[in-house]
């Protein structure tokens, strides 16, 4: 039975959803992906669609005109896109980044503009947090946010901050204490909701990243940048905790996305190693291209089931810092591995573009680096799960 006829998760749960998922992307096959690719262009067709079918919104609660989604629902969505052969990295932090608005906004902050994200009439698509010199230790970031007035002023820099120039919005960290001035260095951290549009271009610089993948990212200057006090979000140092509420999110949404490329990779190798034809019979009737198509499904099926026991712990309220971690670091390993096998079952025409796989195997490739790379959740697993003492 060809792949293509059943899906990683064989349970059938949310079969309408998919549906109307793969219908949408079906608009946008291979060919859309590879033009926007070489030209490092954005999907604004795309992620146009996706909003007006709610599918952007769906994390938003239906009192704002969202989808009020559970997490489970939101995978299923950005896993669809990856598996259609599309990238899901281009507007998912719509969904994660949301989080942080709908459990820690005001009422007036919520009502200003969770109803323009539902709408699609804003896009909340930039997260500042990652700088050149702290990296992943977030509580060394040296972006100030000094109060002045009704107003906060910003001074610093942010890196790798996908989608800043396709963004209205961006969620933003910044240090409101001196590291030196608090007792514990994950306090004076506070979280802002900048308004870019209009935003004074001597205080705000963007400045495109080129990389290996179409990823959208960039590097941001903020040289006295107003914000006014009413865009912060919660209490003021309190960033750092609303941030890590929302990264159990983060990771399971992601978490899907390689589950959805390894779906596609796996797809693809199968069709090919039955097709392909050397010394008068497929190349899938050898064993040295069987095992490892069928090693790589295996796996990715273990990394879904850790994906669907860390959603529902999270969508009922439970603690699932390790379970959310290792869905993560279980599907991004699972994917790679599946990329790795669908290039070296397709040979030499896998580096073709016309095929996907090249692109697919680039894109792959981030999410054992990022949002938080592969060692670090080993560190988290072996420091707060078994004990270990800590390693950094």
């Amino acid at each position: 039975m060809p792949l293509s006829q059943f899906d990683i998760d064989t349970t059938g749960r949310y079969s309408d959803l998919r549906r109307g998922v793969r219908g949408l992307c079906a608009r946008f096959p291979g060919a859309y992906w590879r033009r926007l690719d070489g030209e490092r262009g954005y999907p604004v067709e795309f992620v146009e669609a996706m909003t007006a079918a709610g599918f952007l919104g769906a994390l938003i609660p239906e009192a704002y005109g969202g989808g009020g989604a559970s997490v489970a629902e939101a995978s299923v969505i950005l896993e669809e896109v990856n598996r259609s052969g599309g990238n899901a990295g281009v507007c998912h932090a719509q969904m994660y980044v949301m989080g942080a608005l709908v459990r820690h906004g005001s009422a007036g902050q919520k009502e200003r503009w969770l109803p323009a994200l539902a709408a699609g009439e804003l896009r909340l698509q930039a997260f500042g947090v990652t700088e050149p010199t702290a990296g992943s230790d977030t509580t060394r970031i040296q972006t100030r946010a000094e109060r002045d007035g009704d107003d906060y002023v910003i001074t610093g820099q942010k890196i790798w901050t996908s989608r800043a120039e396709y963004s209205d919005l961006m969620l933003l960290l910044a240090r409101t204490t001196p590291l030196e001035a608090v007792k514990r260095r994950t306090e004076g951290l506070s979280l802002f909701l900048v308004d870019l549009r209009g935003a004074d271009e001597q205080a705000l610089t963007i400045r495109p990243l080129e990389t290996m993948i179409n990823h959208h990212t960039t590097e941001i200057f903020f040289d006295g940048l107003r914000v006014p006090a009413t865009n912060r979000i919660g209490e003021e140092g309190m960033g750092f905790r609303y941030i890590l509420d929302g990264m159990n999110a983060e990771r399971i949404l992601i978490a899907a996305e390689s589950i959805g490329d390894g779906g596609w990779f796996i797809e693809r190798s199968v069709a090919y190693a039955n097709e392909r034809v050397v010394f008068d019979r497929p190349i899938g009737q050898n064993q040295g291209v069987q095992f490892p198509i069928a090693q790589a499904y295996a796996n990715l099926r273990a990394a879904d089931l850790m994906r669907w026991q860390a959603a529902e712990l999270f969508d009922s309220g439970s603690p699932c810092g390790a379970e959310a971690n290792m869905a993560k670091m279980l599907a991004a390993d699972a994917a790679w591995e599946a990329a790795n096998v669908c290039l070296q079952t397709h040979g030499g025409f896998g580096f073709a573009r016309e095929h996907d796989v090249e692109r697919k195997f680039r894109e792959a490739k981030l999410y054992q680096i990022a949002p938080v790379s592969n060692n670090l959740v080993l560190s988290y697993l072996a420091q707060h799960v078994l004990g270990l003492p800590r390693s950094y």
